[in-house]
């Protein structure tokens, strides 16, 4: 289901100009929408939600040209959101002059029409929204997002990841500079990454960082201690690629609330063949990480 509500101050001015003797000859301003009511976003709440127990919050960002509704179904979150019992709100991006919906993420990705929406204050709001209307656990608020999605995760958890426990992206990069990722709280990070990805390169471009470089970036920014080094055992993600292609890594010597880690999706491409379990093995690790 969507949301459409009515903001705080729009029903105090509706109720006040109702009133007898309180209209007025010229036209009364009308309050700008809120966010979440100007861009509604869809939300899974699962069944058995009860608001006397704090749920999970899952934050689901599409890819370039694609919809919160079409990211979720090709995740299999929806059901899975049921399953597990987390609350997922998938919202949409803008559409920018050539007709696809996006995210206004990095300098990289990909805000091609030179946009100056604030998807950090939206998806802020959006998590507000939720958080307004159901009982949400704020130690395990997480963001997941593909390609562009994912460079939008990256840019989440630099500018607001004292709210988020997790951010996981799959075929997205941070900033190529480090310094305009302010990363006000360590938070936990996960790269997907198929290392045969024709359209977000693995080993990055003048654009972006590698997958790699990508997540160097967040160990230093957490302050990891250790190396990248494989966390066996590996997993099957890509059901049209033979046995278990991919490969985890974990830095070593991070923080609580700040692991760092790599799933190589070996011969993986831009749009892997996603089994039945990646959406669980994808829960399995953000349960696996909440805020400490």
């Amino acid at each position: 289901m969507t949301h459409m509500r009515r903001s705080s101050a729009a029903l105090a001015l509706l109720a006040l100009l109702s009133l007898p003797g309180c209209g007025s000859d010229s036209p009364q301003p009308k309050p700008s929408p809120s966010l979440v009511e100007a861009r509604p976003y869809g939300l899974k709440v699962p069944a058995g939600y009860s608001a006397s127990t704090p749920a999970p919050l899952v934050l689901l960002l599409h890819g370039y040209s694609s919809t919160g509704l079409g990211q979720a179904q090709y995740f299999g979150m929806l059901p899975d959101a049921d399953q597990h019992g987390y609350i997922l709100a998938y919202p949409d991006g803008t559409i920018d002059p050539g007709g696809n919906r996006f995210w206004n993420a990095t300098d990289a990705c990909c805000n091609f029409g030179g946009s100056t929406v604030d998807d950090v204050a939206y998806l802020g709001a959006v998590i507000d929204d939720v958080e307004a209307h159901y009982t949400v656990d704020p130690k395990r608020v997480y963001v997941v997002g593909h390609s562009n999605g994912g460079f939008m995760a990256h840019r989440l958890a630099c500018d607001i990841g004292q709210r988020l426990a997790a951010a996981v992206s799959l075929a997205g990069a941070t900033w190529s500079d480090p310094g305009r990722c302010p990363a006000p709280a360590p938070v936990n990070v996960l790269q997907i990454h198929g290392d045969q990805d024709q359209t977000i390169f693995y080993d990055g471009s003048s654009a972006y960082p590698s997958a790699e470089r990508t997540l160097a970036i967040w160990a230093q920014k957490n302050h990891c201690a250790g190396a990248l080094e494989p966390t066996p055992p590996n997993l099957d993600l890509d059901v049209m690629i033979a046995g278990d292609e991919t490969i985890a890594e974990t830095y070593g010597g991070c923080p609580p609330g700040g692991s760092v880690s790599l799933w190589r999706i070996v011969g993986g491409g831009h749009v892997p063949s996603l089994g039945a379990s990646f959406a669980d093995d994808v829960w399995a690790y953000l349960s696996a990480h909440p805020k400490p």
